[in-house]
């Protein structure tokens, strides 16, 4: 499936990912439990983990999605963020989860969570996948986090590097000569 010559380590195995994403959806289905969630997958990178945390969320959900751009074709943040696609329903007065795949400078979910704040949610909470604390500029709230993770560049699950690599059910390090060049 994946050529053995670009992985770095594996860092998050199939098998441990899908037993996290069940955790995750047994919590948010514990604390959201007599309400309906709204759910905002923020593509690309979310779509395959909230896909596969909606199949454990067991209380009603609603999903949309919007797709945000801060990094282009590189690998680093730009830090300018922008909206490719808006949402397709009205979010006031609802209970909305965000899920992202990876929070890292924070950067991104910080000017979405001021945004959307905006629109008047009845509540606003966060669901990462993985968590980059290290690499942080803003502090931002992660409500639900899959896994905290080093400072090292991830792919797999998702997480692509020029498009490639979401298909791949677990999570690795690119080694740095794929990603230079």
């Amino acid at each position: 499936m994946m050529e053995q010559e670009k992985i770095e380590e594996i860092l998050i195995p199939e098998n441990q990912i899908k037993k996290r994403v069940e955790q995750l959806g047994n919590q948010i289905s514990h604390d959201y439990k007599g309400k309906e969630i709204f759910c905002i997958g923020v593509l690309k990178g979310a779509a395959i983990f909230l896909a596969d945390l909606a199949r454990y969320i067991k209380v009603p959900l609603t999903i949309d999605f919007m797709a945000i751009s801060s990094y282009g074709v590189s690998s680093e943040s730009s830090g300018v963020v922008r909206i490719l696609k808006d949402l397709d329903e009205n979010i006031e007065d609802k209970a909305v989860l965000i899920v992202e795949d990876i929070v890292d400078t924070g950067l991104t979910l910080d000017y979405l969570l001021r945004m959307l704040q905006s629109r008047k949610p009845a509540s606003l909470r966060t669901c990462a996948l993985l968590n980059k604390i290290e690499r942080r500029k803003l502090e931002v709230p992660v409500d639900y986090c899959g896994f905290e993770i080093p400072d090292k560049f991830v792919v797999g699950y998702g997480l692509d590097f020029n498009g490639l690599y979401r298909n791949i059910p677990y999570i690795f390090v690119l080694k740095s000569t794929y990603i230079n060049g």
